[in-house]
């Protein structure tokens, strides 16, 4: 794609040649001027195609709004049964997860120096490893 176009000192060799032939005379900055035109509206193409993108998103989420706000006036019993069994999964979840939690302690409670021994040398092993493989970059910094 970038042989396609010319590179800005062919430009200059054409535009100077065609400027030649035209009997106008043509300011001394016209060639930067036209360069600045150009680089200005793909600067105006790029800022369009983000505004497009954030309209898009903005009528998306309007949109979505609504739609919430016609999924509740319409079908409440059933809107309010999936927010009940969304909150009791996460509950459920939750009982398991601090079940789990509290099993961990009771192990980890009657071996702590097996864990506490193991956990220094996983992070030895770490350090060693992040040393090998990031040693020069992290002392440069």
């Amino acid at each position: 794609m970038l042989r396609n176009r010319p590179s800005e000192d062919k430009f200059d060799e054409m535009l100077g040649r065609a400027l030649q032939r035209h009997s106008e005379p043509v300011p001394a900055d016209f060639t930067e001027r036209m360069l600045r035109q150009i680089k200005e509206a793909r600067e105006q193409r790029i800022l369009a195609r983000v505004v497009l993108q954030e309209r898009l998103a903005l009528a998306g989420c309007v949109v979505l709004g609504a739609a919430a706000i016609v999924a509740v006036v319409a079908f409440p019993g059933r809107v309010t049964g999936i927010f009940g069994s969304i909150a009791g999964s996460f509950t459920e979840q939750g009982s398991a997860l601090i079940g789990r939690i509290l099993q961990t302690i009771e192990a980890v409670r009657g071996e702590w120096q097996f864990y506490t021994v193991m956990g220094a040398v996983f992070g030895f092993a770490v350090y060693s490893l992040v040393d090998l493989l990031l040693g020069d970059r992290l002392r440069i910094a």
